[in-house]
């Protein structure tokens, strides 16, 4: 499709410079570029990608990672941090550490570990299974290691003993019976770790994870408690191995006043701690650090009103001004800045299937013998104009409601009803026309723009690949791949394979807003249509379900080298066997019982043996394929 329209259009339209600089553009014929190091010369397309990969057979929906992406953004942490201690001469150093749960897949916390392991960047676990991740994945034994949650014994030692073989272990007291827990296993293997404190901020968040904090949040120690807790910790002679002091106010904070608020009343603590005789090196500002999902540079929700840069000023800044006044010496800086890490590398891809949309209908309509109601819709179509369109909207909802009602009572026959739902359809599409002609917004008709939209049926699960979209309303950047010298002539919304009403997408990210619609192109049955989804490598592939039984989707880890690209490593998705064996089902028994109902069928003469071999094979074919449509 030829017209003006062009990729700076696209750009503008989606937002794309705003929120995926600088690893995402798009390229003179319209298709979605990464440049995972920032790097115009090393590009990829990312629709010839997923062409080459159908054409292996890794079928979508896709989820395709980039592990230069997640060495860039610590690099980037980094260099922030290391530029704010030298413009307040701080005399201390950073050393962050990604929370494992933030995606706890092992090509993932692989990538975190490698490209870390110059800057000492280590780990926050939150349980033992994370722990264990974290002791066997781990290379530089200067790394931190960050033991948050809630602890039993064999959490604890696990802990103390890996400490005692070098790992540089932080064991944070999240909860008062903690001490004791920790005083048991020290007095029982005679191995003292280093020890942190979480701080229970009256400082709230500003997201949707303001509960993080407060004087009702799940986790941390009150100021009461932390001077019980100094009193515990001296009395069983640990105190000399408190270290950290860690506070957390919630994930993707939107606003640095809030951020500001947190580090003053915590810095406070911090050096309170120092002064009540706590040998304190560390100083945790725990996660927090936003992503700009819509590009705005706003306190909006889905935004952030600062930069990297921005945030470790203020992190540099604060602490050091409460360390000089109180001549304490400054501590090593933590953050676990995970979401800020692992958003970027990920993006899924899918598919198209079919496009649900109100039907063009013919000038002519054929309702001589229909009711007065429908003669009358009739009548309201032709009188539609410039001047009486309002009117005439409200006129054909009233109507359309009471066509309905004859219809329920039995009134009306379903001719009838089928030929006023054609009329109202042809007069909303007259409405929309003329709207669009004067250029005119009207409140009362934004009813009218969502009735009309059309619904985009995708080969993917909401539940599964994007679960904070359904679950908090979190907002990520979408738009196709490939097409971007087109202008897009629909407006849509996206369903899922899901049999779920809840298995939608209908919000997206606009600029300082929420739009009930996504700008979309015309689907062609036999041409191909990519969606991309941005910005997603920060908890959903963890926290995805198996609603409806659609289980994990294939997964390529993409570096970019100098001959263009190579696959690092390729995981396929799950295959309906496993998935069922997720709930106990054994495909074998499973196939086992239905040859035995074929071969009764067959005996029965309900079917041929032809029939029955088929009928095996697609069971078969089915329960050791992806779960996906092909």
């Amino acid at each position: 499709m030829k017209s003006n329209w062009s990729i700076h259009d696209s750009e503008e339209l989606y937002g794309l410079k705003r929120w995926g600089k600088p690893y995402f553009n798009i390229n003179n014929v319209g298709h979605i570029v990464v440049s995972p190091q920032n790097s115009k010369d090393k590009a990829l397309n990312l629709f010839k990608l997923v062409q080459n990969l159908e054409k292996r057979n890794f079928n979508l929906p896709l989820l395709v990672h980039f592990p230069d992406i997640i060495e860039d953004r610590i690099e980037q942490l980094n260099h922030c941090f290391s530029k704010a201690m030298a413009r307040y001469n701080y005399d201390g150093s950073y050393q962050g550490v990604f929370p494992i749960k933030v995606n706890q897949q092992r090509h993932i916390v692989e990538s975190v570990v490698n490209y870390g392991y110059k800057y000492k960047y280590g780990l926050e676990v939150g349980s033992k299974p994370e722990l264990l991740i974290a002791l066997a994945q781990l290379k530089n034994s200067n790394s931190l290691l960050i033991c948050n949650g809630y602890k039993d014994k064999k959490y604890v030692e696990t802990a103390v003993i890996a400490y005692h073989l070098g790992y540089n272990i932080l064991i944070v007291i999240e909860q008062l019976s903690e001490i004791y827990l920790v005083a048991d296993v020290v007095l029982e293997h005679g191995i003292k770790p280093n020890l942190g404190i979480r701080a229970k901020l009256s400082a709230k968040g500003d997201s949707r994870w303001a509960n993080s904090a407060g004087d009702r949040a799940k986790f941390g120690l009150s100021v009461t408690e932390i001077i019980r807790a100094l009193d515990q910790l001296s009395k069983s002679g640990m105190l000399t191995k408190l270290k950290l002091l860690h506070f957390h106010i919630g994930s993707q904070i939107s606003a640095i006043a809030t951020i500001k608020d947190a580090l003053s009343e915590a810095s406070q603590i911090y050096i309170n701690l120092c002064k009540l005789g706590a040998p304190m090196e560390y100083f945790d500002v725990g996660g927090g650090l936003g992503i700009d999902y819509d590009g705005s540079n706003t306190n909006f929700p889905a935004s952030k009103n600062y930069s990297m840069q921005n945030y470790a000023n203020d992190v540099v800044a604060a602490i050091k001004t409460a360390c000089d006044s109180q001549s304490i010496k400054v501590p090593i800086i933590v953050s676990e800045s995970g979401r800020s890490v692992a958003s970027h590398q990920s993006i899924l891809i899918v598919n198209v299937l079919g496009v649900d949309k109100i039907e063009e209908f013919n000038n002519t309509t054929e309702i001589d013998n229909c009711h007065t109601l429908v003669q009358e819709i009739l009548e309201i179509y032709i009188s539609i104009n410039e001047t009486n369109f309002q009117e005439a909207y409200h006129d054909v909802l009233q109507l359309k409601r009471e066509i309905e009602s004859l219809f329920s009572f039995g009134y009306l026959s379903l001719y009838e009803r089928g030929k006023a739902e054609e009329l109202f359809w042809k007069c909303c599409r007259k409405i929309k026309t003329i709207l669009q002609k004067v250029d005119l917004e009207v409140d009362e008709l934004d009813n009218l723009h969502q009735l009309l939209l059309s619904t985009y049926y995708c080969n993917f699960s909401v539940f599964q690949s994007l679960p904070d979209n359904w679950s908090i309303d979190q907002l990520f950047p979408i738009m196709p791949i490939h097409r971007l010298t087109e202008k897009p002539t629909e407006l849509g919304t996206l369903a899922d394979l899901t049999c779920d009403s809840d298995g939608k997408v209908s919000r997206f990210i606009g600029y300082q807003n929420v739009k009930p619609h996504l700008e979309l192109h015309s689907w062609e049955k036999n041409e191909p249509y990519y969606l991309g989804f941005f910005l997603s490598g920060a908890y959903q592939e963890i926290l995805g379900s198996l609603h409806n039984l659609f289980g994990d989707t294939n997964a390529v880890h993409i570096k970019l080298d100098n001959d263009g690209y190579h696959i690092e490593s390729i995981i396929k998705g799950d295959s309906v066997a496993e998935v069922l064996k997720y709930l106990e089902y054994n495909s074998r028994d499973m196939i086992k019982s239905m040859h035995k109902k074929t071969q009764n069928a067959f005996k029965n003469r309900q079917i041929t043996f032809k029939e029955s071999q088929l009928f095996l094979k697609y069971y078969k074919d089915a329960l050791y394929n992806y779960t996906y449509l092909k």
